[in-house]
């Protein structure tokens, strides 16, 4: 059944394009803002939406460049934007954000049909429309140079972001497989699946995959540490190898939080990142450890540009300026996220997340920037391969 996204405020509206689309035949879902749009979008994979111009949060031209903007290679989801507005300049702006047709309210429920049978038909021997996105599937793993540098928290938050901001599909990885905090971090109970039930199977597939991953209300799909610590020896590198592989066939960004003894399993997990961020703060033991670390993955022969070096609670004081710790491992910090104790303890004790529960924080405005300079670096290879298709 093909599938319309309806991104309207108005319950009359809704309600009349619901009944009108049932009638067709089509499935229908239904958002009442832009940003229950977008995420819509990047959850329920439409073949087309109708989206209006006038919304809360972010208005139909933010969603429809955001769209565009984040579609991956070989996909192109018809969009028809509705407004109020004749105007000839509000059209245009409309086609520029990325609609491919403009219907002015009221309009006649045969000519909206017409028109969305006729880009759906347009669009339908493309790839992508009307399925599922291609993902992206990119894996950044998160190592903390040791314990109590935040690690977690800026894996569990980024994994947010790239959803909540770029309407990603993302997969978090509790990569700590004897002590994770997962459950914990995101008040999640023993009695959810695990990665121990993947390895239980005689063999790992994609449906497998899928029946042990844990959606959190973030919109983020989880796949948690074992509950107890003598299940996590249980998994082994070269399930890891295969269930990483193949999470990255079904998701935009595969999320890893790592375990950080530099053992075969943790490094089976490495050589499969792109991006490689060693978590740690400006403290002479952490400074120590990265030393250390840079140096063991440099001669297992890491390129250096996949390993990125995230300071957290950059303005706390230590006694070590970040000046002083960019001497000491004569390279430069690629990211900074400051301190604010207060909101990730709380995030943390309550098991909300603060990129869900305070996304205007500083804390969550900087783990959404550095998101979006994840996602900078990987959109334009997903464009240009886009072109080539």
């Amino acid at each position: 059944m093909t599938k319309i996204l309806v991104v309207d405020d108005d319950p009359n509206v809704q309600r009349l394009l619901r009944g009108t689309l049932k009638q067709e035949g089509f499935e229908v879902v239904v958002a009442g803002d832009g940003a229950e749009g977008l995420h819509l979008w990047g959850t329920e994979t439409p073949a087309l939406i109708l989206l209006d111009v006038s919304l809360a949060k972010l208005d139909g031209y933010q969603v429809a460049t955001r769209i565009r903007a984040a579609e991956g290679p070989g996909v192109h989801i018809p969009i028809i934007m509705l407004t109020a507005e004749k105007e000839v300049e509000q059209k245009v702006r409309g086609l520029r954000a990325g609609a491919d047709d403009y219907l002015v309210k009221p309009f006649h429920q045969a000519e909206l049909l017409a028109r969305m049978k006729s880009l759906l038909a347009r669009f339908s021997s493309r790839e992508g429309v009307g399925g599922v996105r291609p993902p992206l599937g990119k894996l950044l793993a998160f190592y903390g140079a040791k314990g109590g540098v935040g690690t977690t928290t800026l894996a569990i938050n980024a994994a947010i972001a790239f959803h909540q901001e770029h309407a990603r599909r993302v997969a978090l990885v509790d990569g700590v497989l004897q002590f994770g905090d997962h459950r914990v971090f995101l008040d999640l109970g023993n009695d959810r699946k695990s990665i121990s039930d993947l390895v239980s199977a005689p063999s790992i597939d994609a449906d497998l995959i899928k029946s042990v991953m844990v959606r959190h209300d973030a919109g983020i799909d989880l796949l948690l540490a074992p509950p107890s610590p003598e299940d996590g020896d249980l998994v082994h590198e070269a399930q890891m190898d295969q269930a990483l592989t193949l999470l990255r066939t079904m998701y935009d960004y595969v999320v890893v939080d790592v375990e950080k003894r530099l053992g075969d399993l943790t490094l089976s997990v490495l050589d499969h990142a792109d991006m490689i961020f060693v978590v740690m703060t400006a403290d002479l033991s952490c400074l120590k450890n990265v030393r250390l670390v840079l140096e063991a993955l440099g001669r297992i022969g890491y390129e250096a540009s996949r390993v990125k070096l995230l300071l957290n609670r950059s303005n706390a004081f230590t006694g070590i300026s970040v000046q002083a710790a960019e001497g000491a491992l004569k390279r430069q910090f690629e990211f900074k996220i400051t301190n604010e104790y207060r909101v990730a303890i709380s995030a943390q004790n309550s098991g909300t997340p603060f990129s869900y529960s305070k996304p205007d924080s500083p804390l969550a405005r900087e783990t959404a920037q550095l998101a979006a300079e994840v996602e900078r670096a990987f959109a334009p290879a997903a464009k240009a391969a886009s072109r080539s298709a």
